[in-house]
């Protein structure tokens, strides 16, 4: 199993602890790319993806663990990406 199977597996276990580098890493591996929300965005972060919808999401701080529900949104829209 590669590194980024075992991010996405838990991931989709829904962890306590899994941070902003960890979505970061999983959203690349899954052809994302980061983009600046503009001058105004705050911590407002965008992922696009060529082919799936986008990802919107406020950057978690001060912890970078994201929170439960965070982690469900995302998980919805790449399901139904069918990217996981």
């Amino acid at each position: 199993m590669s590194k980024h199977e075992k991010l996405v597996k838990r991931f989709l276990d829904r962890p306590i602890d899994f941070t902003w580098d960890d979505l970061t890493a999983l959203l690349k591996g899954l052809g994302y790319r980061q983009v600046k929300a503009g001058k105004t965005g705050g911590s407002r972060v965008r992922f696009d993806h060529q082919d799936a919808d986008a990802i919107i999401m406020h950057k978690p701080h001060p912890s970078p663990i994201l929170k439960r529900y965070q982690i469900d949104q995302i998980t919805e829209v790449l399901k139904r990406g069918n990217m996981i």
